[in-house]
């Protein structure tokens, strides 16, 4: 088996499968597991329902539509019973070939005669037919037709090859699918036919003739006193029965590639058999050859699809992560734009508080001033201020000449060293208690050269 292209495991259910059926030829086997997309248990179990003639998954409904037979006679290996090997029970003569003159010149008379004979009749019958001798049979059940002839067989014959228990359709779809060769037998009634008697009594209840039908090709028969039997009679031009012939796929084409007519020896078919396989198996390994590389070119093509999809969707991955970042890093650097803003307009705004407030602060009363107190102010820098305020001037008062001062800071709050009192913050007046920030300083008890400290909130 050529194992290129195949896994390890795939080779390993190569070997189990033939182990399963017993079929020699790995190539086989390795196609209907491709076919059967490598699931094992369904192969087997086809390969079980093929064996016991039923149709295979392939051909489940009988409405399914047969490939066109080629039907040329410059394709096909022909064998008769005339050839070696043959034997016939009604027409050629028995006993031994006469010695005389004479008597060798009456044989080959006789055998030129009954050759033209039958060439000629075959010939009238078709001429027959063509013109309308027989009325078509309509084909109303094609599947009971074969059934029918399956049962009938078994009891006459009870030892002969497994039969497709299917339409010729249905035949014909699977060994192109399965690429087998299919062996169609076209039965006459035996009673009158001692040839097909023979045939079936003998050469096809031979052993090796049965093993070897079985292994390689999918045997259908039918009566051809059925319409079904009869349909493909007529399309395959039958001159003497019994009647077997070979279809395989040739150039994607199924083409009738041997026939065999006229009784012959179990021996005789065997060796007609392998001759018509060996010719034509180069077709089929060749068509099996392509379908793999086309399954390993899917195969690839597919993995080479995922792969690409992966990538994709990896790359997709990285771009959303890149946009994310991306965005992360925009939305900082607006949220710092904002803050930046921000900073600029209450700066703004407090430079505009400063400028309207300066206005309101009270001029600094004179030193000899009466009822003025001096206030000593810490900055947060640690810079000493002092200034003389009234008695009267408010903490408000207090509050704007500091917040209007270059040394204070934006936020700030007014407090007492010992014990502790604040005596203007806006937390508290945005508590509600703006009350406070009207006292004087008289009435918050503020003497002179008293010490305020100045926090800043922001630090």
């Amino acid at each position: 088996m050529d194992a290129d292209g195949l896994t390890n495991e795939q080779t390993e259910k190569v070997l189990q499968f033939q182990d399963l059926t017993g079929i020699e030829d790995m190539n086989v086997c390795r196609d209907v597991l491709i076919r059967h997309q490598w699931d094992l248990e369904v192969a087997f179990q086809e390969q079980l329902n093929i064996r016991e003639g039923r149709p295979t998954m392939f051909a489940a409904s009988t409405e399914v539509r047969a490939p066109a037979v080629i039907n040329d006679r410059f394709l096909q290996q022909i064998f008769s019973a005339n050839m070696p090997g043959g034997r016939t029970v009604s027409r050629v003569p028995s006993g031994p070939i006469p010695r005389s003159l004479t008597g060798i010149i009456s044989y080959v008379i006789n055998i030129v005669f009954q050759y033209f004979y039958s060439t000629i009749s075959s010939i009238c019958s078709a001429f027959v037919n063509f013109g309308g001798g027989n009325e078509p049979r309509i084909v109303t059940d094609p599947l009971g037709d074969v059934m029918k002839f399956i049962r009938d067989f078994y009891e006459r014959y009870p030892e002969h090859p497994v039969f497709y228990q299917g339409t010729y359709a249905q035949a014909l779809n699977d060994a192109k699918q399965e690429l087998r060769f299919l062996l169609v037998y076209l039965h006459k009634d035996p009673s009158k036919n001692p040839d097909v008697d023979s045939f079936c009594r003998e050469t096809l209840a031979d052993r090796s003739v049965i093993d070897y039908i079985n292994t390689h090709t999918l045997l259908w028969g039918c009566d051809v006193s059925t319409p079904e039997g009869y349909r493909v009679m007529q399309s395959i031009t039958v001159r003497n029965y019994p009647l077997m012939i070979m279809i395989s796929l040739r150039a994607n084409r199924m083409v009738i590639v041997g026939r065999f007519e006229g009784d012959c020896t179990p021996e005789e078919l065997l060796r007609r058999l392998q001759a018509v396989v060996a010719a034509n198996e180069v077709w089929l390994s060749q068509a099996r050859a392509d379908r793999l590389e086309r399954n390993f070119t899917q195969t690839l093509r597919r993995q080479q699809d995922e792969a690409y999809q992966q990538s994709l969707r990896a790359d997709e991955e990285k771009e959303r992560q890149r946009q994310i970042e991306r965005d992360a890093a925009r939305q900082l650097v607006e949220a710092e734009e904002r803050a930046r803003r921000d900073v600029e307009l209450r700066k703004e705004e407090i430079s505009r508080q400063k400028i309207e407030l300066a206005t309101l602060v009270p001029a600094e009363p004179s030193p000899d001033s009466i009822d003025t107190i001096a206030v000593v102010f810490k900055m947060p820098s640690g810079m000493r201020l002092e200034r003389r305020f009234r008695q009267t001037d408010s903490i408000l008062d207090v509050y704007r000449f500091l917040f209007c001062h270059p040394e204070s800071p934006d936020e700030f709050e007014i407090t007492t060293n010992f014990p502790k009192r604040v005596l203007y913050s806006k937390s508290t007046l945005d508590a509600g208690a703006e009350g406070s920030a009207h006292k004087t300083l008289k009435e918050v008890g503020l003497k002179n050269r008293e010490v305020l400290f100045v926090n800043d909130l922001e630090a």
